[in-house]
């Protein structure tokens, strides 16, 4: 998928945004900017912790925003007149010759299918910014588009979108216009957003013809490497990213003797950051994504398994991936939603974070240590996959 830059709106500044901290008059000069950036994104707040503080949406490039107010190393962007929202500086190329128009209509509509994907095409007088929210029962993809008044009159669907069921639309508030987007099966396979030209396009991800393993392609990423060392052993100061490639390479063996196509973001001890990772991702293009990793925690009598999901149409397959870890007779930790980890965040293709066990617990990190434990962990993550696909098959 190509990128387009993303343009930050118009909004008023009594100073220098670099000084004034203080939510500016309508009635002053406004300024505007553009996103820039392989993956820009927007928070919900400036609030900071481990995972980076809570996204509220990734990004295309070259979407209009309104500038509102500088804090720290985030700008502030009015969305519209209810919501605001932060963006990192480095996303944003801040521009004084663009204009913010009054009101950017939406234009034609076109919901068709290509031999693989689905799509939705909003046609729009600028690129604005938006959010996705995926829904269940019945399954939906609910796009938010801020900035947006609407001014289509229908919605023409063609008989090649066969995952696609229904389109409809409403104007929210001013400026704020949703598009749900319902889907034949339950299960969320993916979806990209991104503009051509001033367009809006929704590519929705069909289910694989055949779902069984061997028709996968399925990424494992070994969380950590390189001088990102994650978590250390108790007792043995084993380090997390020495264990978490040992599962990533015994799940990969588990995979491949099924028939599955596997990638791995990383097969060596290699620094990797997670920008680079969701790249290399976007670029493999996988059915689904397992993210490897071990839990650590202050209190030492913290322990067991835990999988990790982050969008409610991605859930199944980590509430699969639990239950089957916890027939290895580790803690009941908890399947965690709305989870913030950065290979949490695509909705191109279902993912699950693994959370193995606890290094920082004796009993937990002695089976951490044990190859057959790390086998047995692989198998398991297997098994718990082929039940989410059994579901899935049952559900056409």
């Amino acid at each position: 998928m190509q990128l387009a830059p993303i343009i930050l709106g118009v909004f008023s500044l009594t100073t220098s945004l670099a000084q004034n901290d203080s939510i500016p008059s309508p009635k002053e000069r406004i300024l505007t900017g553009v996103t820039q950036g392989p993956l820009p994104y927007l928070k919900y707040g400036p609030g900071i912790d481990r995972l980076g503080g809570a996204k509220k949406t990734y990004l295309d490039t070259a979407i209009v925003l309104q500038v509102a107010d500088s804090l720290q190393e985030d700008y502030i962007v009015r969305l519209n007149r209810n919501h605001h929202a932060f963006i990192p500086k480095e996303n944003v190329k801040l521009r004084a010759d663009l204009t913010k128009k009054a009101y950017s209509l939406t234009s034609s509509w076109g919901v068709y299918g290509d031999e693989k994907k689905d799509y939705v095409t909003i046609g729009l007088e600028e690129r604005l910014p938006y959010q996705s929210i995926q829904m269940i029962d019945p399954s939906r993809i609910v796009v938010d588009i801020y900035g947006a008044t609407g001014n289509s009159n229908w919605i023409t669907q063609l008989k090649s979108a066969r995952e696609v069921t229904n389109v409809y639309h409403e104007q929210l508030e001013d400026h704020l216009f949703r598009v749900t987007i319902q889907l034949k099966h339950r299960q969320n396979w993916g979806y990209s957003i991104y503009y051509k030209n001033n367009t809006l396009v929704v590519r929705i991800n069909r289910p694989p013809e055949k779902l069984y393993l061997s028709r996968l392609k399925i990424a494992i990423d070994a969380g950590h490497g390189g001088s990102n060392t994650g978590a250390r052993g108790i007792k043995s100061g084993i380090e997390e990213k020495t264990r978490n490639l040992e599962i990533a390479k015994y799940l990969e063996k588990e995979f491949r003797r099924k028939g599955a196509e596997v990638f791995l973001t990383r097969t060596e001890d290699i620094d990797l950051s997670m920008l680079e990772r969701t790249l290399l991702l976007r670029e493999a293009n996988p059915d689904l994504l397992i993210s490897i990793h071990h839990n650590a925690s202050s209190n030492l009598n913290a322990k067991g398994a835990s999988t990790y999901y982050r969008y409610l149409g991605f859930k199944p397959l980590s509430v699969a991936i639990q239950e089957r870890m916890l027939d290895l007779g580790l803690n009941d930790f908890g399947n965690i939603g709305s989870f913030n980890f950065s290979l949490n965040g695509p909705t191109e293709y279902p993912n699950c974070l693994v959370e193995v066990a606890f290094l920082s617990n004796e009993a937990d990190e002695k089976r951490i240590n044990d190859p057959r434990f790390q086998k047995d962990v692989a198998k398991k993550i297997r098994l718990g996959i082929n039940d989410w696909l059994k579901m899935a098959r049952r559900d056409r």
